[in-house]
């Protein structure tokens, strides 16, 4: 069996193993066969690894120093699928990303100061860019504090995220497709790009409320089988080609607010509903929200256009986004949110030497 430093590690709503880009294989297709075997990939329960069998705990962060000038660390994202022996690379996770800066400062690959430590980090996923500050009295990470995130029970330090150019992650475009609104199979869908490609949809025009809970939306097979259909010609129509096999784009339902926020959410991840919402996904739907054309904009109105803070309601509470205009012209859209992190436990977890198959 093989020895690796292993750190585990909640970031958000979301939970997984922190390694060391130096202690894993260099070679990416044995990498990954090492991870599916670490988190126990291709049972439902993950019962022979450290995977928790659900999506939001069988995801894993590799971490590195950066060599880009705007970076101090570089983040990539691997989604260990539960059922399959397989792992996906193409999407952020923002959660997961909520931890990347303490585990960054606690490793030495960022020094840490005095009250607050900004660690700078790309992500290798999506060549993009955020911002993470840290709370570091006396210059050591501290995890306790007043902040409470919906989805997670009790309260932790926050941990602030702004994200700098999260348009067109994967495609290079904000609406992949040139248009705000396409139509697929008679139903008006909103192909965008911002933080995660994501296929957003009213809930009514799939004859459900939007605020089912995730449980009822996972056994309505004739709901998940439209949203597929849909899913894969956004997947086409925004040049991602065949995303059968893919995490993305997500499926996103919309529909009117039950607690005063902006908007109410049921984001799937793709083929089961989030019992929270992705932060990732929280970039784009903001974005949403005060764009042009959109679906998400339909459904508000254009007075929606001047929002700065959107709250977006989720089965497990809200996600609360922070807009604001950017960039040389002052039109591009960053997006911030504070969420929390916390380290879990630090040792060494333990793989097989040579590739176990499936039974």
């Amino acid at each position: 069996m093989q020895r690796i430093p292993c750190v585990l590690m909640r970031g958000g709503t979301s939970k997984g193993p922190f390694f060391l880009a130096s202690d894993l294989p260099s070679d990416p297709v044995q990498r990954d066969e090492m991870l599916i075997d670490l988190m126990g990939a291709g049972h439902e329960l993950e019962i022979d690894g450290i995977g928790g069998g659900s999506p939001q705990t069988s995801k894993v962060a590799i971490i590195s120093p950066s060599s880009h000038p705007d970076a101090d660390v570089d983040y990539l994202f691997v989604q260990v699928m539960v059922a399959e022996r397989r792992v996906d690379t193409a999407p952020n996770c923002g959660n997961m990303l909520c931890a990347v800066g303490p585990f960054a400062v606690e490793q030495g690959l960022v020094a840490a100061e005095d009250g607050k430590t900004l660690v700078r980090i790309r992500n290798l996923n999506t060549n993009s860019f955020v911002d993470s500050l840290v709370h570091t009295p006396g210059g050591l990470v501290r995890y306790e504090g007043d902040t409470a995130i919906d989805g997670v029970p009790g309260t932790a330090a926050p941990v602030q995220l702004t994200f700098l150019d999260a348009v067109g992650s994967k495609t290079g475009k904000l609406f992949p497709t040139g248009q705000a609104t396409d139509v697929f199979d008679g139903v008006p869908v909103t192909c965008i790009d911002m933080a995660m490609p994501m296929m957003i949809v009213d809930a009514r025009h799939l004859g459900v409320t939007g605020s089912e809970r995730p449980a009822e939306l996972d056994a309505d097979s004739g709901l998940l089988a439209r949203l597929e259909a849909l899913r894969l010609q956004a997947g086409r129509a925004m040049g991602l080609g065949d995303v059968s096999g893919k995490v993305i784009p997500k499926p996103v339902l919309v529909s009117p607010p039950q607690h005063g926020g902006t908007l109410q959410v049921r984001y799937f991840m793709p083929h089961s509903c989030h019992r929270a919402l992705a932060i990732t996904g929280s970039i784009g739907l903001a974005t949403a929200c005060v764009t042009a054309e959109t679906v998400v904009m339909a459904r508000l109105g254009e007075s929606a256009r001047d929002l700065t803070h959107v709250r977006l309601e989720h089965p497990s509470g809200g996600i609360d986004v922070v807009l604001s205009r950017g960039g040389a012209d002052g039109t591009t859209i960053q997006a911030s949110v504070v969420r929390t992190a916390r380290r879990l436990f630090a040792g060494h977890v333990y793989a097989p030497t040579a590739r176990r198959l499936a039974s």
